[in-house]
């Protein structure tokens, strides 16, 4: 009996195990590729102002290897939403710094001449990548620019890779240092760590939306075919769906099904950002984002947030993307959002 015990043990922490994780720089394709358990997890990618407006991790692909990331624009799939062309893969950006839109900049809003006053974030370098058995590290800098290309706030952000061939698990840490005299983060809704999601992941459609930004523009979201559409929310507090947006919690999970791949998408907060536990903009057409400097979006102008930073001044944002081959219950989430408050 004990015998068969113990090789029942070994084979449970085998499949908890952490994976290596393979971190390699393929600067031809402007991108850094990460594979966990020898399966590409995502890419850092960053094409250029030309190609996006910021860096990116795209696609971001379940441990079973299912791409959980909206294709379009760049990879269109059959029965996508081409709604809002900046929501592109998993990124870091806010709708109103110094009256700059970082959030809502895309090729395309530049090609139609958009009047609004838009800011990009341009990659600047790769300061160190190491893999390792049992976690990966990337660290990369970025340049938040104005309208006319002059530098308003210098980024580093700090990506470490973990998996166990059940969750993969990438914990983003982002600090802005302010290079002008004073960058006023401004209380919007649009911000600040955030996803879009395949299809598949989305909560089903049940009437049109218009949805409208901090600029007055509107863009009209259909209702679609919700055929395999199967996403829904789930938060700290037990509150789902889309009751999720605006409230605030430590962390919130989607999860839903691609053919066989039963997924949950998991954000977590960190006790050391501001206005803890944040706000969030859960939206049920895929746009899956935290944002704590969103209060008076949120709470209908009852508080308010506007962030300033002086020169030489920082803020640091920290946050957690779990992406799972499997339905994960409130109490494993838990642990991981003690265990990452705990790490940093």
């Amino acid at each position: 009996m004990k015998k068969y015990l113990f090789v029942f043990m070994f084979i449970g922490c085998a499949v908890f195990a952490q994976k290596p994780v393979k971190i390699t720089s393929l600067p031809n394709e402007t991108k850094v590729e990460v594979k966990i358990g020898g399966t590409l997890f995502t890419n850092y990618f960053y094409p250029g102002k030309d190609v996006l407006k910021k860096a990116v991790l795209y696609p971001v692909l379940s441990p079973k290897g299912t791409i959980i990331t909206r294709g379009w624009p760049l990879d269109p799939r059959k029965n996508e939403r081409i709604d809002h062309p900046h929501h592109v893969g998993v990124w870091l950006n806010y709708e109103s710094a110094n009256d700059h839109d970082f959030w809502n900049n895309s090729v395309e809003v530049e090609r139609a001449k958009d009047p609004r006053t838009f800011g990009t974030i341009v990659h600047t370098g790769i300061t160190k990548i190491k893999s390792g058995k049992k976690q990966g590290e990337l660290v990369v800098t970025a340049d938040w620019l104005d309208k006319n290309g002059a530098k308003m706030l210098e980024e580093t952000t700090r990506f470490v890779f973990t998996g166990d061939g059940t969750s993969n698990t990438v914990d983003r840490i982002t600090t802005l240092t302010a290079v002008v005299d004073k960058v006023v983060f401004k209380d919007v809704k649009d911000g600040l760590f955030a996803i879009r999601l395949a299809r598949e992941l989305e909560l089903p459609s049940k009437k049109p939306e218009v949805f409208t930004d901090a600029s007055g523009l509107a863009t009209k979201v259909p209702v679609m075919n919700n055929e395999g559409v199967s996403g829904d929310y789930l938060n700290a507090q037990g509150i789902t769906g889309e009751d999720t947006w605006s409230k605030r919690s430590e962390w919130v999970t989607l999860q839903g099904n691609i053919e066989n791949d039963n997924i949950s998408v998991t954000i977590i907060d960190h006790p050391t950002n501001i206005n803890y536990p944040s706000y969030w903009h859960s939206r049920g057409y895929g746009l899956f984002s935290v944002n704590p400097l969103g209060e008076k979006a949120f709470t209908n102008g009852a508080k308010e947030t506007n962030k300033s930073l002086n020169k030489g001044e920082s803020i640091t944002f920290k946050y957690r993307l779990v992406v799972s081959s499997e339905k994960l219950k409130a109490d494993k989430i838990n642990e991981m959002a003690d265990n990452f408050a705990k790490r940093y």
